[in-house]
């Protein structure tokens, strides 16, 4: 599998000193990831539209079935992980990841091809595709984060909040070009009637399918010469060629889990699952068929049962006390995680629906396509990737770097910022107010600045923290954190109020929205008919006990969830830097 060139590497292949640069297979890592975001990204703007319009699901439904989707995208890393640290190793399971990832695009331009003739046979081809991005995801993720740490000699294990900004670059590039050219080609609307082309779609698909080939064949060629150790050994072979001097001195080389923890794993799921389960939906059993329920009472039970489950199983294989709090260190910081992509990721579900009815999206006489909207986020983390990256570097330098965790408080901080900002523009917007879309470009600028702070930052401090024998497996679970996030992400976006152009429908059918969801009107049964068929609400969404009437209550939400999350991290990040016992 690995030629005699990734055994000769050239001198100037790897970092020797600390003002050397970055080993090349990190470029190559660089691109690999920038294709697959590229795919992942650019389907990820369209996915909710395609099912409101094509595919005629409601608002609602597609931002719970989003939620689920990304969440479950964020909990097959676990068994992606899992299967390359025993079996197959972290380039057999990229290949796999991205060939299934190119399929279940194509899958996508299929469905997105045929729904006009049969909507029924075309849902069931989106799951499908859904269903296989999922698992070729979950394949690709954790493996590629987990190799970019194994490029750099144990001395200068400092340099991976640099080397993991620079990799985020990569991946934010991808997600600036499928943001951009996925919705260029695949959602088009009338420049004269404003009126959307439901049969474009597939060209954003099959871009995405297209891309994610590109990714896998880049990696493919490039994989033996370059992605090796300092040493030149191949980086991410099969595990049973695993030598001593790919593990810390006195490190254990297999991960080992007793049948009575194995045991006890499986019992702590189980229970858990139901206890969400009733948490989410109300009841044990499994009765309703609504498929919001669905997602809601069994995928997110599963991932967040699945959560604590594994640590205790990650636990129980600790050898001692170090190892032991610094993975405590991981699911601390992870589950804080959870709030912040809870709130992130927004952008996909009810910040899309926002900018397709109730924003100006106007931008020197362009109309810009409401899933494009997404594409400041990319734009600005290309843009603001290197300055962090240096500004981290010139910090650690002088000695004052923050320690991992603060500055993931920081990124919940920037978060809640973003969404008080946004909040207090849209709290005097009324029911025909357009929000200006500087302002949404203003929310994903500070947004970018928090993500900065955050998400390369959490991938970094598992590189460091993580024990090299279940280094992806750990990977899947910082990933399960975003799982939950995104799992919660779907949930409160569903709580999204009614916007104007549900106002306006309302009228056209005779009826006044606002008096229906303030219960001032009773309707008959042809206009309930009617307000389902246009997908209209029959009542205002509420949140733990509180009814949410507008925008301004609904961002709000997300303010204080993050800024609470923000506040009591920043306060531990001393304990946490004890606990984490020399790493930075």
């Amino acid at each position: 599998m690995d030629n005699i060139e990734a055994l000769s590497p050239k001198p100037d292949e790897f970092v020797e000193n600390k003002n050397s640069r970055h080993p090349k297979g990190l470029w190559v890592l660089f691109g690999t990831e920038m294709w697959e975001r590229f795919n992942f990204y650019g389907m990820r703007a369209l996915l909710t539209l395609f099912m409101v319009n094509s595919l005629l699901i409601k608002e609602a439904d597609a931002a719970i079935i989003y939620g689920g989707f990304l969440a479950l995208c964020y909990l097959t890393p676990l068994l992606g992980g899992f299967i390359a640290d025993k079996y197959i190793g972290n380039r057999f399971a990229i290949i796999i990841g991205g060939s299934l990832m190119a399929i279940g695009q194509f899958l996508l331009f299929i469905s997105a091809s045929t729904f006009s003739a049969d909507i029924g046979s075309a849902k069931l081809i989106m799951w499908l595709a859904l269903f296989v991005i999922i698992f070729g995801n979950g394949f690709f993720k954790p493996n590629i984060s987990s190799m970019v740490g194994s490029l750099y000699p144990k001395q200068e294990k400092s340099k991976l909040d640099s080397a993991f900004t620079i990799f985020y670059m990569g991946i934010n590039i991808g997600a600036f070009l499928g943001q951009f050219i996925c919705p260029y080609v695949g959602d088009v609307k009338d420049a004269a009637t404003g009126v959307r082309d439901i049969f474009a779609f597939k060209w954003g698909f099959l871009a995405a399918s297209i891309a994610m080939v590109i990714g896998t064949v880049t990696f493919f060629i490039l994989k033996n010469k370059y992605v090796v150790t300092p040493e030149g050994r191949p980086i991410g072979g099969l595990p049973k060629n695993n030598t001593s001097a790919d593990f810390e001195e006195g490190e254990t080389q297999t991960a080992k889990f007793s049948g009575q923890a194995l045991g006890i794993t499986g019992g702590i799921f189980v229970v858990l699952f139901f206890v969400f389960r009733y948490l989410l939906v109300g009841e044990f059993g499994f009765n309703s068929v609504e498929m919001g329920q669905l997602i809601k009472g069994i995928i997110y039970p599963f991932i967040y049962s699945a959560g604590i489950a594994l640590a205790f199983l990650i636990m129980s294989s600790a050898e001692n006390k170090i190892e032991r709090q610094r993975i405590w260190v991981i699911y601390i910081v992870s589950f804080f995680i959870i709030f912040f992509w809870a709130a992130f990721e927004q952008a996909g579900s009810s910040l899309t629906f926002i900018a397709d009815n109730q924003t100006d999206r106007n931008i020197f006489g362009w109309n810009m396509p409401p899933s494009m909207v997404q594409i400041f986020n990319g734009i600005f983390v290309v843009l603001l990737a290197v300055p962090f990256s240096l500004c981290w570097d010139k910090l650690r330098a002088k000695g004052k770097e923050p320690v991992s965790p603060f500055k993931q408080a920081m990124g919940l901080a920037l978060i809640a910022l973003s969404y008080f900002i946004i909040a207090h523009n849209v709290k005097d917007l009324g029911n025909s107010g357009l929000l200006a879309i500087k302002w949404l470009m203003l929310l994903y600028f500070i947004q970018t600045c928090g993500e900065l702070c955050l998400s390369p930052i959490g991938l970094s401090l598992v590189g460091k923290l993580a024990p090299k024998r279940f280094a992806s497996l750990l990977y899947g679970v910082f990933f399960i954190s975003n799982a939950a996030g995104y799992a919660l992400a779907g949930s409160l976006g569903a709580l999204i109020p009614a916007t104007g152009d549900k106002f306006k429908k309302a009228e056209e059918i005779g009826v006044n929205l606002q008096d229906v969801l303030d219960k001032k009107v009773t309707l008959t049964a042809d206009q309930v008919a009617a307000f389902d068929k246009a997908q209209l609400p029959l009542h205002n969404p509420t949140f733990v006990g509180f009814e949410i009437h507008n925008l301004f209550e609904f961002f709000m939400v997300f303010v204080v969830l993050c800024g609470i999350a923000s506040v009591i991290l920043g306060l531990i990040s001393p304990i946490l830097k004890k606990m984490m016992h020399g790493v930075n």
